[in-house]
């Protein structure tokens, strides 16, 4: 698994931190670009994103250096997405359903219970649903790298009961992150949607503000949502992914050999990314059993055809447009 060891993902969850930049590493190139994202170093994605950097650093014969910010240092997502769009910084790794706001087509892969497995959705990202994806980022003058990282699917975690059907979601106040695609699903299932940020989840589950909250098990792990929650249904209700977008006019301004370089490494990196994700989800559901969580596996197709029954998916097929939920329904079938 390169410099990420399998065996650092197995007992940690998550890898070590990476220095930001190795050896003093940058002055001396001749461009220099800065890479924002959410996410700690310690995260797969970003230290797959660094690797990558360092990679193109000397790849490139010391011509472009690629800073990594993580942990939002340049800023919130609203802030790191208007310095992109502005040029201030040149590449962004920002969560597909957060970006719906300015594009709406990201939201096509967060689509609730679409998706069957993590074979079929990078069938439908690498394929023509990641290009319908790619082709409305450009229109925004945000260049996708080819390859989507990966957050992973969400679950759902509860303290007061096990969620079995859609029926024991009615009346639950959920906690779930600012966007229409999660307050729209948890509403056709009778929740009460919550927007709360997420340093405050855990205090807001410990105090119950909220009875639960959705996520990747590897959120849950590295935030201890376990301590405040009870149960864990392992819905897969939505797949979220991570896109690394690059500012059109600064990635024109590079020679041609550093805009393949830049390309290709990433992609590789997206490639290895993924490999760590697959990892943490064979290992960590016993992982959150050890540490005291109930878990349970719901029939999907039962929450899949409540959301038919509601109108969930004619809606968004409306919102997203006719022709990009076709691409959709290429990958996973009919749905509205």
């Amino acid at each position: 698994m390169n410099n990420l060891s399998r065996r650092a993902l197995l007992a940690g969850g998550l890898v070590a931190p990476v220095a930001l930049s190795a050896c003093g590493k940058g002055p001396d190139a001749d461009i220099v670009w800065r890479l924002g994202t959410n996410l700690p170093i310690s995260h797969p994605l970003s230290a797959r994103m660094k690797e990558a950097a360092d990679r193109i650093y000397e790849r490139s014969g010391h011509r472009l250096f690629i800073e990594v910010y993580p942990s939002s240092q340049l800023g919130t997502d609203a802030d790191m997405l208007a310095q992109v769009r502005a040029g201030a910084i040149q590449m962004l790794s920002i969560s597909g359903l957060i970006m719906s706001i300015l594009v709406p087509q990201t939201a096509l892969s967060g689509i609730g219970f679409a998706f069957q497995d993590r074979q079929q959705l990078f069938n439908a990202m690498d394929g023509s649903l990641g290009a319908e994806i790619k082709q409305a980022l450009a229109a925004r003058h945000l260049i996708a790298t080819p390859k989507v990282f990966e957050s992973g699917f969400r679950q759902i975690t509860t303290s007061s009961r096990p969620i079995n059907s859609p029926a024991d979601l009615a009346g639950m106040k959920i906690r779930v992150p600012l966007g229409s695609l999660w307050t729209s699903m948890f509403r056709s299932f009778g929740a009460a949607p919550t927007s709360i940020n997420f340093s405050e989840v855990y205090s807001a589950l410990q105090t119950r503000v909220v009875e639960g909250q959705e996520n990747p098990l590897a959120v849950v792990d590295t935030g201890k949502l376990y301590e405040v929650q009870h149960y864990c249904a392992l819905t897969n209700h939505m797949w979220d992914g991570f896109w690394l977008m690059q500012n059109e006019e600064a990635l024109n301004k590079l020679p041609g050999d550093l805009r393949d370089l830049v390309q290709a490494e990433f992609s590789a990196a997206a490639d290895l990314q993924r490999e760590d994700l697959a990892v943490l989800a064979e290992t960590l559901p016993k992982k959150m059993q050890d540490e005291g969580l109930i878990l349970n596996r719901p029939d999907t197709q039962i929450f899949r055809q409540h959301l038919r029954d509601k109108g969930f998916y004619a809606h968004w097929r409306e919102q997203l447009g006719e022709t990009s939920w076709r691409v959709l329904e290429n990958y996973v079938g009919g749905l509205a």
